[in-house]
Order: C-alpha cells, then sequence, then structure tokens
C-alpha cells in the first residue's frame, strides 16, 4: 500500500505544477521564451531599477550569468539598459512594456489558480493552508524575503 505524500512533498509538487500553470499561460499569450527564473529578475525590477551587477548580487548569481540572462531578456523584449542619469559609467536594466504584459498575463493565471482553488475549499481551509505555508516559509527564513519581495531564486545555477 502507498504511503500518502507528506505535506513537504505536496508543497513541492504543487509550486512545480502551478509554474508549469503559469509557464503554459505566458505561452499561449505570447510569451513563450520565459522561464521561472526570469520571474526573479522581473521581480527584483518591478521594486526598482538596477545593474546587472546588482541584480547578480541579490539573486545569488554570477555577474557572467546575470549578464547573460539580461541579454537574453532584451533580445526578447522584456528588458532595456538605460544610462544611470546619477552615474553615466553605470547602465541601468528598467522593465519594458512587453514584461509588464507578461507580468499582468502570470498574475492571471495565478488568480485563475486561485479561483480553482476556492471553488474547492472553504474559507477556513483556505486561511489553514495559508498559515501553515507561511509558516513553512518562516522555517525556511523566507518570510522577510518574501515581504520585501526579494525572494532568492531556488536555482541562481539553472539545474532544476
Amino acid at each position: 500500500m502507498n504511503t500518502p505524500p507528506d505535506l513537504i512533498a505536496l508543497v513541492s509538487l504543487a509550486g512545480a505544477a502551478a509554474d508549469a500553470h503559469v509557464l503554459r499561460e505566458l505561452t499561449q499569450r505570447g510569451h513563450p521564451a520565459l522561464r521561472v527564473r526570469h520571474g526573479y529578475v522581473f521581480q527584483r525590477l518591478m521594486r526598482a531599477e538596477c545593474t546587472a551587477t546588482d541584480l547578480a548580487a541579490q539573486l545569488g548569481v554570477t555577474q557572467q550569468a546575470m549578464s547573460k540572462t539580461v541579454a537574453e531578456l532584451a533580445r526578447d523584449g522584456y528588458l532595456r539598459t538605460t544610462e544611470d542619469p546619477r552615474d553615466r559609467r553605470r547602465r541601468v536594466v528598467v522593465l519594458t512594456d512587453r514584461a509588464h504584459d507578461a507580468i499582468e498575463a502570470a498574475r492571471d493565471a495565478r488568480r485563475s489558480l486561485m479561483s480553482r482553488l476556492r471553488s474547492s475549499v472553504d474559507d477556513d481551509q483556505l486561511a489553514a493552508a495559508t498559515e501553515a505555508l507561511s509558516a513553512l516559509l518562516g522555517a525556511l527564513e523566507l518570510s522577510r524575503a518574501v515581504e520585501d519581495g526579494a525572494v532568492p531564486d531556488p536555482d541562481p545555477d539553472g539545474r532544476g
């Protein structure tokens, strides 16, 4: 007889499935090149423009890896670099309208998942699940990062 998956396994499976759902929706909405890791870059840039070096430090990747990611996203029309008005030697990375469209498409996909979830659980169950997942983030020392919109990329080397 199979043992049912524990909560951590369910969280992992649900997270992967939710990511896959969002990526499918992004593809259908004209953003087939985007990957989950790009969301971490967008998350940072929604808060403030910064350099590729700043992004690399914040996400725990090498400057070379971040420069490659920024170049890919710029090539695909999601980012552009511009001269920093305070220091002309610096190039800041900014989101384009195409990136904002992709962000909205991802939000729509997550809202649709939430709607589907709400149709199968009651408010108390949803509140309890939210509390349990918040506690898990706390146990992983990610609560502050979630609050600050600065969640680190869980796979900075792109191995997953």
